[in-house]
């Protein structure tokens, strides 16, 4: 009996220790998955946020030269290298904006479609000015409100940008 209640004692013994090793083997595997799944999420994260970074900051170079050429046109000073930079900058923007298409949620996409259309029409309206062959209600001062309009709009998805990352309320 003595010798039965030994055997039965080991295998016990290493019957809980395989138990044991299982579930620490299997907390080991959740505590793996979880961890990709964090680190999948924050790639996600990041490449939200890059997208964010580079079409805000090509939003704005675009109405800084939007700007420029306004006031160019004004001072009737606009030269090849003024239409180059916007033309530059108008690329650039709709670049950033076409990858913003690919990552960005909705929300975002909406608001960045209402900066793109915004800051394309006073485009399209100083290009004309410029040319010499405004529509019908295009002039420097509607340009000039436009340009004053964009700040808004830009202020808008900034906000829109960084509520989806978590940095505003």
């Amino acid at each position: 009996m003595g010798i039965i209640g030994t055997l039965a004692s080991g295998l016990l013994t290493q019957r809980s220790a395989n138990k044991s090793k299982l579930r620490e083997l299997e907390r080991a595997d959740q505590q793996r998955r979880d961890e990709r799944v964090y680190q999948t999420e924050q790639a996600r994260i990041e490449s939200r946020r890059s997208c964010y970074v580079a079409l805000n900051i090509a939003a704005r170079l675009y109405q800084t030269a939007l700007t420029n050429y306004l006031v160019a046109i004004r001072s009737d000073a606009v030269t090849d290298e003024i239409r180059t930079d916007v033309e530059e900058m108008r690329r650039d923007h709709r670049a950033r904006h076409a990858e913003a298409q690919m990552l960005v949620p909705d929300a975002v996409l909406v608001a960045a479609g209402t900066v793109n259309s915004h800051l394309s029409n006073l485009y399209g309206v100083l290009r004309r000015i410029d040319i010499g062959e405004p529509e019908q209600g295009e002039t420097l001062e509607s340009a000039a409100e436009m340009r004053k309009g964009a700040w808004d709009v830009l202020s808008a998805m900034r906000t829109i940008m960084r509520r989806d990352l978590g940095i505003a309320p």
